[in-house]
């Protein structure tokens, strides 16, 4: 990410280091004669007429919340550089949480832009910096790699990105951080390593709280969803669920390659591409055993007949809002009685859990409804040491061994979204109309776990919903997707069979 800033700045900050030079391998020729030619016999762009996003006005209210809690005080949201992945590759660039939920804009964005707020009276002059495109008579066209737009095409104008967003749109090159008032400043600190220096290298004291407040702030104002973000939810939902339709429909394949996890996970990761932007977190396509490791993303087992496979994906839109769903399918079409015996108390947990959702419950309340129903479960199957009540206790938590992981959390534009936001505000907050998160209590008996007899070992199952509280109770934006066991068998049967 550094690194990557520090080229941007190049045309605008003199003391920005150049990509290192790389005698061993080719570069770019740079006799006087190439250089003649290459800057020369261009085309000029044809004109745009851009338009405005649809959502700017909603996105414009967001900047305004923003602005009224922070009165008097700059604020800086840069969007950050690419991370590097392995020496000069880099990871699939994209923009900071908080940059996107300010500017609305998602997959396009550009690195290194900042978003930059200057007090007004009460308000603030919201304003972006961008990298603009490059003249062909400069050298960034063609000799960087890292920006220029012969290697990593062309980047949008002032113009365009100014009528998109609403805001005043300026050149990178004119971002003057000696002119910030430093003394009350507000920073997105973790989104760009090298334009946080250079502010801290002004400060003379640095007041870690205020960067801590403005993350906090815009977590919290993420947690009720705005009717624009409820839509790309719902769309990123149904991309999803095509997603999942594809791997019932690439079951079959998945069973005849060694890796078939790996079939699972690459036919989604195309409907992602296809529909989306990306998937919003690293597919887990987990069968047999290994459906038992929650963040399972090694994804290079088989796909065999009688397993489960445990798998939780999610369609991230341009927009960069997400799903998250988890399906756990019988391979061969048919739960074994056991399976279903597991299958059925994950999916009752799931739906004790959703009966608590309405405006004015407690987030933590979800949690506690799908731990009861684990918890009587697994203590009718002679599971646990003590008895139901003594699980429960907070003394207690035996029947935990077998569901580690909490039931819920907020979505949006992260997979596990409004992070920053205080706990009174999330945990033990209050359920609001607009709020989206997830529902996904499950099961899981280690193969190694003698807790357990013999035949439930390595059994995991996981069903994982998106939610949106509604006025009057809530929604279930995933009930689309089959859930129940003889749905469930239905679908995967219908494919497998073809």
């Amino acid at each position: 990410m550094a690194l990557l800033h520090a080229r941007c700045q190049t045309r605008g900050m003199a003391d920005s280091p150049s990509p290192a030079p790389r005698g061993n391998r080719s570069t770019t020729p740079i006799s006087e004669a190439f250089r003649d030619f290459i800057q020369a016999g261009w085309s000029t762009p044809a004109p745009t007429t851009p338009e405005s996003f649809a959502h700017a006005p909603v996105v414009a209210i967001r900047r305004d919340r923003v602005s009224s809690h922070f009165p008097g005080t700059t604020l800086v949201i840069p969007a950050g550089g690419v991370k590097v992945r392995s020496n000069d590759t880099d990871y699939p660039y994209r923009a900071h949480t908080a940059f996107s939920y300010l500017t609305g804009w998602g997959s396009g964005a550009t690195p290194g832009s900042i978003l930059l707020a200057t007090p007004e009276g009460d308000s603030h002059r919201w304003e972006i910096f961008i990298l603009p495109p490059a003249p062909r008579t400069s050298d960034e066209f063609y000799a960087n790699p890292a920006l220029g737009e012969f290697w990593t095409g062309r980047r949008p104008g002032l113009d365009d990105v100014g009528t998109w967003l609403g805001l005043d749109a300026h050149d990178l090159a004119h971002w003057a951080p000696d002119t910030l008032d430093v003394a009350s400043l507000a920073l997105i600190a973790d989104a760009d390593e090298a334009l946080t220096r250079v502010i801290r290298a002004r400060q003379e004291s640095v007041d870690p709280d205020s960067d801590a407040r403005l993350a906090q702030v815009i977590s919290e104002l993420r947690l009720v969803k705005d009717e624009y973000e409820t839509s790309e939810l719902r769309d990123a939902v149904a991309a999803t669920h095509r997603g999942f339709q594809d791997i019932v429909d690439a079951l079959p394949q998945a069973m005849a390659h060694p890796r078939g996890e790996r079939i699972i996970e690459g036919v989604f990761h195309q409907r992602a591409r296809l529909d989306g932007n990306e998937v919003g977190y690293g597919t887990i396509a987990a069968s047999g055993s290994h459906a038992c490791i929650l963040h399972w993303v090694t994804n290079d087992g088989p796909v065999t007949a009688g397993d489960l496979l445990l798998v939780d994906a999610g369609v991230e839109r341009d927009s960069l809002y997400t799903a998250d769903i988890t399906r756990t399918l019988p391979v061969s079409g048919t739960f074994t009685k056991r399976q279903r015996e597991v299958y059925e108390a994950v999916l009752e947990a799931a739906d004790a859990a959703f009966q608590v959702v309405k405006p004015g419950a407690i987030f933590k309340d979800i949690h506690a409804a799908a731990l009861a129903v684990i918890a009587r479960r697994v203590s009718q199957w002679g599971f646990l040491p003590v008895d139901v009540d003594t699980a429960l206790s907070p003394e207690g938590q035996h029947h935990r061994r077998y569901m580690i992981h909490g039931t819920s959390h907020h979505l949006g534009l992260d997979v596990h979204d409004c992070a920053q936001a205080r706990r009174e505000m999330y945990l033990e907050g209050e359920l609001r109309a607009g709020m989206v998160f997830t529902i996904e209590p499950g099961l899981y008996f280690q193969p190694d776990d003698e807790t357990v007899p013999p035949e439930w070992r390595g059994i995991g199952v996981r069903i994982e919903d998106n939610i949106l509280v509604t006025p009057s109770g809530a929604e279930n934006l995933s009930a689309g997707i089959p859930r129940k066991p003889e749905e469930i068998e239905a679908w995967v049967a219908g494919s497998t069979q073809r």
